[in-house]
């Protein structure tokens, strides 16, 4: 299964058209959305997940994509880093296919927790990270602090039962 653009994908967009430049990594790309994106602004993109069906989907539309659980496949250093990550907190009526695409760890926030750790070794110094996420999430904000980052709240939107929300981070 791949994960088919929703709300989030479409508020994060925005700001991919608007941030992406030099060598741009996308990762979860899932459809390739937002890969895609990037690509308009530049041809240094490389999209990766985890799903070899969302990788293959994305290799047919022309996308430099490889498989990746986040940075595991990934040598080198980036502009811009995006990242649609699973973001919901576990719900045990899920089936497993549904569960990758969407949830972050029993709290939500425990992917973006290693994402944000790991992607210090892959950006540039002067380099950015778009990332979204959702208000179930937890604190994502208090977890880009203490890995060094600073942040920019870029769009807020609310939905019936969350905000979901679009950061720009940079180093501190």
């Amino acid at each position: 299964m791949i994960y088919n653009p929703g709300e989030d994908s479409f508020l994060l967009a925005k700001y991919v058209k608007k941030y992406a430049k030099g060598k741009t990594l996308d990762i979860g790309t899932g459809s390739g959305i937002l890969a895609e994106i990037a690509l308009e602004n530049t041809k240094d993109v490389l999209a990766v997940d985890i799903n070899e069906e969302a990788v293959e989907y994305c290799k047919k539309k022309g996308i430099n994509c490889v498989k990746s659980d986040l940075f595991s496949n990934i040598k080198g250093r980036f502009d811009v880093i995006i990242f649609n990550p699973p973001y919901l907190p576990k719900d045990g009526d899920e089936d497993d296919e549904i569960r990758i695409i969407t949830t972050g760890g029993e709290k939500g926030y425990e992917i973006i927790e290693r994402f944000i750790k790991e992607s210090k070794n892959h950006l540039d110094r002067d380099g950015i990270i778009l990332i979204v996420f959702s208000t179930l999430t937890g604190d994502v904000e208090s977890l880009i602090k203490k890995y060094g980052y600073k942040f920019e709240l870029l769009e807020e939107k609310s939905l019936f039962f969350e905000k979901l929300k679009v950061l720009k981070l940079t180093f501190i």
